[in-house]
């Protein structure tokens, strides 16, 4: 059993330092090596340390998370199409109309080699790790949405500091109730693709 003291430095070193780290300039390939070491110590902890399984569990409830996602989905479509409508109405739904073959390209890459990953790091791992730090349920779901936030800070844009951290507290209820990386990564890419396919990809790092 790894100590607080580790925990607390593990959870510096990886959310707080490696991603402020990113917003500065230094090479490209050193950030990659960083962050692939960072993920490879993720994974050998969650499969090493607190023996995780990566078993899909049986008794997920699949109506209601359709139902919330669904009902969450379309309260994100309006406001960010209103948003676009106003703000870059040129690049509203501008690559799925010009671009269709990019935008299911994307949208599948994006799913699987960015979702997954972050939820694995940002929900699987975080809470496994420092939920039991926490006594206060309330301040670590606030406190994983703002290193979620963090993690975007190399975008240097404050709508996406705002998204990824109303994301983050969205995602972050969802494996608190669910314990499923699987669902959480579902709900991530679904409205993730919705922003790309809003046209809201630019600012995200969405090639367009």
């Amino acid at each position: 059993m790894q100590s607080t003291s580790y925990k607390l430095t593990e959870f510096f070193i990886v959310f707080i330092l490696v991603p402020v780290s990113f917003a500065i300039s230094y090479p490209v390939w050193v950030k990659m090596i960083i962050g692939l070491l960072g993920f490879f110590y993720i994974i050998f902890v969650l499969l090493r340390v607190e023996k995780n399984k990566f078993r899909i569990a049986q008794n997920l409830d699949w109506p209601s998370f359709i139902k919330r996602t669904l009902m969450q989905l379309i309260g994100i479509a309006i406001l960010t199409t209103i948003y676009m409508w106003f703000v870059d109405l040129p690049n509203l739904f501008v690559v799925v109309l010009n671009k269709p073959l990019l935008w299911l390209t994307i949208l599948f890459v994006y799913s699987f080699f960015s979702v997954y990953p972050q939820e694995l790091i940002y929900r699987t791992f975080f809470f496994q790790r420092y939920q039991s730090l926490f006594k206060n349920k309330t301040l670590f779901i606030i406190v994983n949405a703002a290193l979620f936030s963090l993690a975007h800070i190399f975008f240097r844009n404050g709508i996406v500091m705002i998204l990824t951290f109303v994301g983050g507290i969205l995602f972050a209820l969802t494996f608190q109730k669910t314990k499923s990386t699987l669902l959480v990564s579902i709900e991530h890419a679904i409205y993730g693709c919705w922003l790309f396919t809003v046209g809201m990809g630019d600012m995200l790092g969405f090639p367009q």
